[in-house]
């Protein structure tokens, strides 16, 4: 398929889980704390985990979304009409005009949202996931391709999860929200062991935010929709790379790729540059391990995604960072275009040379895809 001579690989397409399974999928030893899907309103994403619903019940939350998703029931109405299926996708995907797709979860971004999750309990949780995935990419034509949840609760069973998910059920990346578990950053020691192992295995460590949960977030502390999902997703990978570049995980696993997703691309020049800023006034004094500029630890090493109608990320050439960024539709959340989202990406102020780098070059290399 090529779409206005365009080949297309979506670094971020979404799936919509059935409410029902982690009960059905989990292992028999968790089954009495498996997640629970919740059907309160049209299109509903939420998790009931434990005491915890995720996201949680906010009024003002629920009167912005619900009217948002009940305005899309027609363009998903097929979809939804086939509870999201394997077929539904395929469809969604030619469609959009997608060729291949990385897909990454719904429900399951809330699931392990919260920090007093037991180890075990939230290696069951992320197991049963990458075990429904795997299931659903296999209705998928060789197109569809499977992100691995990972629990940071649990760096053994993460280990052990990242190596089945990539060498028996044959997923392109391994995935965590950026929010801090148990106030650990993500350049502790404490996931060293993770990141090895990743950097063995051959394939991306995706960062990739949701909705509300009672981890860190930019913008938690606003009471609407709009002002949190404002800061939430682009503010977290801020934080994120800033974490995983300057806190030196780059230098010390130098075959490690990171992928920041879902959550913009045009402020990294700005935010590359002040912590260059930052390392030439007190590196030396604070993390003397890095031997260069954050910047050209991104560049070796980092990925990050654009959305379809982001004019501003034509600044991202100018600073060197066009051989980082991927394309994403974000099917089928309340912010996609679809499916009209190839289409309005190609309506960007970009070069053609630009334009497939980011649809497919850089995607295909990014998840080790040839051609």
């Amino acid at each position: 398929m090529v779409k206005q001579g365009f080949k297309v690989l979506d670094s971020d397409m979404h799936i919509v889980e059935p409410p029902d399974l982690w009960e059905r999928y989990i292992d028999p030893a968790y089954k009495d704390q498996a997640p629970q899907g919740l059907t309160r309103h049209p299109r509903d994403l939420a998790v009931r985990v434990g005491s915890h619903i995720f996201p949680p019940e906010n009024r003002s939350y629920v009167n912005a979304i619900t009217p948002i998703m009940a305005e899309q029931m027609d363009v998903y109405r097929d979809s939804e009409a086939q509870n999201w299926d394997s077929a539904s996708q395929l469809v969604a995907m030619d469609n959009e005009g997608i060729d291949l797709a990385v897909l990454f979860p719904s429900r399951g971004l809330f699931t392990l949202g919260t920090n007093d999750l037991e180890p075990g309990l939230a290696t069951a949780i992320s197991r049963a996931y990458n075990d429904w995935l795997a299931d659903f990419c296999a209705g998928g034509n060789g197109r569809m391709f499977g992100a691995a949840m990972l629990p940071p609760h649990d760096v053994e069973g993460a280990i052990h999860e990242a190596r089945r998910a990539v060498t028996e059920l044959g997923f392109k990346t391994v995935f965590v929200r950026p929010n801090p578990v148990n106030d650990r950053n993500w350049h502790d020691s404490y996931y060293d062991p993770l990141w090895a192992e990743i950097e063995r295995l051959g394939v991306p460590l995706s960062f990739h935010e949701g909705g509300k949960v009672d981890l860190p977030q930019p913008g938690a502390n606003f009471e609407t929709h709009m002002l949190y999902h404002t800061c939430t997703h682009s503010m977290a990978m801020m934080l994120a790379a800033v974490d995983v570049v300057g806190g030196g995980v780059c230098e010390r696993f130098p075959g490690l790729t990171v992928a920041f997703l879902e959550g913009n691309c045009s402020w990294a020049p700005w935010l590359l540059w002040r912590l260059d800023e930052h390392y030439e006034m007190s590196a030396k004094y604070d993390h003397p391990d890095l031997k260069m500029e954050p910047s050209e630890y991104f560049k070796r090493q980092c990925y990050l995604s654009v959305e379809c109608d982001e004019e501003p990320a034509e600044i991202v050439s100018k600073y060197g960072l066009e051989d980082n960024i991927v394309f994403s539709t974000d099917y089928p959340h309340a912010d996609s275009k679809y499916p009209k989202s190839v289409d309005r990406f190609l309506e960007m102020p970009l070069s053609d040379q630009t334009k497939r780098k980011f649809l497919w070059d850089n995607c295909a290399t990014l998840y080790g895809f040839d051609g």
